[in-house]
């Protein structure tokens, strides 16, 4: 599809897991999906071995990692699995993207940080981080843009929004300095990466999530 000046802009489709799957645009879309979810793996590892800070739910884990024998990724898959039970009071349902983002972001960061070294050079390290704020939004991007549900972060802002009537803004706002305080506290990695990402990760989706969101049959 050609996109020309007349175009209605894409939107995310509000639409159930079965719905979902019967959408059309099926293989584009899972392409998309895992895709998408590699990237974003694979971004978190470099903000990882960039050592400059992380965003704020990898600061949560990052210090989580601090008192327990078990890697960064496997922390990752842990913490989306505990998130997902706040969901059954929400009464949400998980989509293919719930779950795969669960699982697939965690396995593909510890391959990253497996296959990828730490370098010692500062200007390197600055380009590790910016590098994984910029393919974060992109990959962000992607897998939202697929249309197979949020991930089990961002889902249970959604559902606190619906269910409280607080404002997108308050809610993640607030989920957000709960996890990085208490990151932090555990000795989650901050710096001035937490900071970049903080003011960047925003605008970056904002430019990116409608060239990839795929247009649905509902629309």
């Amino acid at each position: 599809m050609t996109a020309t000046s007349a175009a209605p802009p894409r939107q995310l489709a509000p639409i159930n897991p079965i719905q979902q799957l019967k959408a059309g645009h099926l293989p584009r879309r899972l392409v998309q999906l895992y895709a998408g979810l590699s990237l974003y793996g694979a971004s978190m590892g470099l903000m990882i071995q960039g050592n400059l800070g992380l965003d704020p739910w990898d600061v949560f884990h990052s210090g989580i990692t601090k008192h327990v024998s078990l890697s960064f990724g496997t922390v990752v898959i842990a913490v989306s699995f505990v998130v997902l039970l706040a969901w059954i009071p929400l009464r949400q349902w998980p989509g293919l993207g719930t779950i795969s983002n669960a699982i697939v972001i965690g396995l593909v960061t510890d391959l990253t940080l497996a296959t990828v070294d730490r370098p010692h050079a500062l200007w390197l390290r600055i380009v590790f981080m910016l590098s994984g704020v910029v393919l974060n939004a992109l990959a962000g991007a992607l897998y939202i843009g697929a249309q197979f549900g949020p991930g089990p972060r961002d889902g249970l802002m959604t559902g606190l929004v619906r269910r409280t009537g607080l404002s997108v803004r308050l809610v993640r706002t607030s989920l957000e300095l709960t996890v990085l305080a208490t990151g932090f506290l555990m000795g989650g990695s901050i710096g001035v990466g937490t900071v970049v990402y903080a003011l960047s990760i925003g605008p970056l989706v904002h430019v990116l999530l409608p060239i990839f969101t795929v247009r649905l049959k509902q629309e």
